[in-house]
């Protein structure tokens, strides 16, 4: 009996007990008036002032220029070539064509200002047999120009082209079952010199218009034998040729001039390439009197060293000979190298 009465202060006292510590985990204690001190934080802490030392770092030299030029040639080579046995019977003639062309052009940027030169050089012949052989194409053209941006698309500029051909120019006639050739032109006969200033518009990169208001064009022909009758020399010679009068070498002409230029590759692996030029003088304002030149150029390239073209001009300039538009075309299929690629 005694046992079983301890056992039961036992439990009750072991009651009691955990009421009493919960009822103490759950009373608030206010610690507004307390002087609590926190343990000291284990991190490490910087007391006073920081204190920085510059670091001497040496520089550092690139060698390295700026180039302001950009240059690109383009080299063209064309070849076509028939031959006949003397017993074919489809008919045809037995020839020999070659072409070359030579495009380089350098570009100059820097600020404001730019320059920019290029130059053309074509050349072509072709031999028929039985028959003369004869030009396809013979022209030099060399373009300078330097202009200074006035605004985003507004430039000012000042300009010098050459223009003439290689090789001698003949027109061709059949005289009792013989070809005969006369010429008609060469070398600096006829050759251009033209000198132009104004204002170049300039909206995108493959597009521009140069308006010259100050133009002086030199035509030169410094053979006498272009004045000459070809067949019979006791003839008088003619008056003018390429409107140089006979016994002057240099025809002076001030003009107004606008100058269109196009060069945008419009398909993959394709381009186009147009400058329309127009010579107003301004002794004459005439339309009879007014010179328009049209070059477009369109190449496509067939993989990385062959190419066609086709190429064409038109032409219209009195003092040429006649009053009528003079066209030439040509399609070409050759090697193409173009540098730096």
């Amino acid at each position: 009996m005694k046992n079983c009465l301890a056992a039961i202060i036992l439990i009750l006292s072991f009651c009691s007990t955990k009421l009493y510590a919960q009822e103490i985990d759950t009373i608030p204690i206010n610690t507004k008036d307390l002087n609590i001190k926190l343990k000291r934080s284990p991190l490490p802490s910087r007391q006073g002032p920081l204190n920085f030392e510059p670091v001497k770092i040496k520089p550092l030299v690139v060698n390295a220029k700026i180039n302001y030029w950009k240059t690109r040639t383009n080299i063209g080579i064309n070849v076509n070539q028939a031959q006949f046995s003397n017993n074919w019977k489809g008919g045809g003639t037995n020839s020999v064509a070659v072409g070359g062309l030579l495009n380089w052009k350098a570009e100059y940027n820097k600020n404001s200002y730019s320059y920019i030169s290029e130059l053309v050089l074509q050349y072509g012949k072709i031999k028929n047999k039985d028959q003369l052989q004869k030009k396809t194409n013979d022209r030099i053209f060399w373009d300078n120009k330097a202009s200074f941006q006035l605004s985003k698309s507004w430039f000012f500029f000042g300009s010098l082209s050459f223009e003439s051909q290689f090789d001698n120019g003949y027109s061709y006639k059949i005289t009792n079952g013989v070809e005969e050739s006369t010429l008609i032109s060469k070398f600096m006969g006829p050759g251009y010199l033209t000198e132009s200033i104004g204002f170049e518009y300039k909206p995108v990169k493959y597009f521009s218009t140069r308006i010259g208001t100050g133009t002086a064009r030199q035509t030169f022909v410094l053979d006498e034998k272009l004045f000459l009758d070809p067949v019979d020399n006791t003839k008088p010679p003619k008056a003018s040729v390429y409107g140089v009068e006979y016994g002057k070498k240099v025809r002076n002409e001030l003009a107004f001039q606008i100058v269109s230029a196009f060069d945008k590759d419009i398909f993959t692996n394709t381009n186009l390439k147009a400058r329309y030029q127009m010579f107003i003088p301004y002794k004459d304002f005439k339309a009879s009197k007014i010179d328009h030149r049209l070059d477009v150029a369109l190449t496509a390239k067939i993989n990385r060293f062959m190419n066609t073209s086709l190429t064409g001009v038109l032409l219209f300039d009195d003092d040429t000979g006649t009053n009528k538009i003079q066209a030439n075309q040509i399609l070409a299929l050759g090697f193409g190298f173009t540098f730096p690629r």
